[in-house]
């Protein structure tokens, strides 16, 4: 039973990462998918610094710095002087990093109802509730390394 679920899982995981990966080709944004987590999570959290995008994403901070770094570059995002401490500064998404996340949410979108069609609203409250239970169990429990 549990193959069952682990190579279930798996293939859902691929099949939707490659999809998103065609479709974000497709529209031409030109982006790692890493990048693309980073200027997500600092739109979803106004006031982000490189650290706690690190720790919220469980990257190295060094790596997300990095990222960080050719966002700006991209102009993308801004940073912003931290008041409460000189050695950090706010990460803010700019209009261009607003438009391609933008784009990005549009897309996923479109590859969930393609993932979607064919189940009812009833089977996807219960995928999602089930999901839901297997992350939490995870996050509560974690295995060893």
């Amino acid at each position: 039973m549990s193959y069952s679920v682990n190579e279930t899982l798996h293939q859902l995981i691929h099949a939707y990462k490659k999809q998103l990966r065609i479709s974000i080709q497709e529209q031409r944004i030109d982006l790692p998918v890493n990048h693309i987590r980073v200027l997500k999570g600092i739109c979803k959290y106004p006031q982000s610094t490189a650290r706690s995008i690190a720790l919220k994403m469980n990257q190295d901070k060094a790596q997300i710095t990095r990222v960080l770094n050719e966002l700006v570059q991209s102009k993308l995002i801004k940073k912003t002087d931290n008041p409460n401490d000189r050695r950090s500064q706010f990460l803010a998404p700019t209009a261009s990093g607003k438009k391609i996340l933008e784009k990005v949410h549009n897309l996923e979108t479109e590859v969930i109802a393609v993932m979607t069609h064919n189940l009812s609203e009833k089977e996807l409250k219960a995928f999602a509730h089930i999901a839901s239970v297997m992350i939490e169990n995870l996050t509560k429990h974690p295995t060893s390394d």
